[in-house]
């Protein structure tokens, strides 16, 4: 959830990107990793695990991944959920 908030807008919860001074392909998995306090591997498995059920989507460009929300899938997911619950 939390990865999710952060994401919602980047811009409040990281830093610019040095390499790109943007986030229009979402935020470096670095910058998530050193803000959850969690280690790499936990961070990495989430990241995995978002992006496996569609709510992240990855760009890579270089040798950095940059993760941003999947609005249309999280809508989705959550009026599925609303629908069910």
């Amino acid at each position: 959830m939390d990865i999710l908030k952060w994401l919602k807008e980047p811009s409040k919860e990281f830093p610019p990107h040095k390499e790109l001074g943007h986030f229009r392909f979402g935020v470096c998995g670095q910058y998530i990793f050193e803000k959850s306090g969690l280690s790499q591997s936990t961070i990495s498995n989430y990241l995995s695990q978002l992006q496996n059920v569609g709510l992240i989507t990855p760009t890579r460009i270089g040798k950095w991944t940059y993760f941003q929300r999947n609005e249309k899938n999280i809508k989705a997911y959550l009026k599925e959920m609303n629908k069910e619950l």
